[in-house]
């Protein structure tokens, strides 16, 4: 299986392609320098995906991952793709307000909340994006849920969480979804199977969690796929993982 700097140079230069063939609108979110998405159009009724991207909450942008756009827009859904702000420079609160930013703007733009998936911590702010219900539903691919295991962990030098931010920041923590209100109730969770053991439960834990609570959630686990490598399927149009972000709800 290839290692990630392998994977990562393979994203870098799909996204160089994506962009050439399919040039994106470059929208903006707010001031801050990294506020800003590109939005790859499928057709000016089309509905829109906001992808939120890996990488911890402090590193990337949004032009690693310009590459998942095709597939999706060859399949009559657009794409947005929002940078924001990285850890050490904000905290983590910060980039959700960025999240939620970007995902009203699509909103504003449609009049219709978007599908919001992610990886990794892009899968947690995917899943707070439905548990505040601005997304029509969420697919979350290999995500962290529960924030409080990254403590003892070198990937909180540059968070900086404690317990009773961790534990605030966690969505195992948030409401689940308005089950009263129309969609808004669907979540996804995508694990690879050669992920580590925490990142499988917490895939598991967090669809049991919500499934109990009246969420319609599913698990899905890619065969073979590590934590990069999970990703691979969005760049494949009869992929189960694109054929499930076009069929999965999509609600105003």
């Amino acid at each position: 299986m290839p290692d990630h700097q392998t994977v990562m140079l393979r994203w870098k230069a799909g996204s160089e392609a994506a962009r050439a063939a399919l040039p994106p609108v470059e929208l903006r979110y707010g001031s801050g320098a990294r506020e800003v998405m590109d939005l790859f159009e499928a057709g000016p009724e089309s509905p829109i995906a906001v992808f939120l991207h890996g990488g911890y909450w402090q590193a990337l942008d949004r032009s690693w991952f310009s590459w998942i756009a095709p597939a999706l827009v060859s399949r009559g859904v657009s794409v947005a793709i929002p940078s924001y702000d990285l850890a050490p420079s904000v905290r983590l609160g910060r980039i959700l307000m960025q999240a939620r930013d970007a995902v009203e703007a699509v909103r504003a733009r449609t009049g219709a909340r978007p599908v919001v998936f992610g990886h990794s911590a892009g899968g947690h702010m995917a899943s707070a994006m439905l548990s505040e219900g601005r997304a029509s539903a969420a697919l979350a691919i290999s995500g962290v849920f529960d924030l409080e295991p990254l403590i003892p962990t070198s990937l909180n030098v540059a968070l900086g969480l404690d317990v009773s931010e961790a534990r605030a920041l966690s969505v195992t923590n948030w409401p689940v979804p308005d089950g009263s209100t129309p969609g808004g109730t669907t979540l996804d969770c995508w694990v690879g199977g050669e992920e580590s053991p925490e990142f499988i439960r917490q895939s598991r834990d967090m669809a049991a969690l919500w499934g109990a609570r009246g969420v319609e959630t599913r698990v899905e686990v890619v065969a073979g796929a590590d934590h990069f490598t999970v990703l691979d399927p969005l760049a494949d149009a009869g992929s189960g993982m694109v054929r499930r972000i076009v069929e999965i709800p999509h609600a105003t």
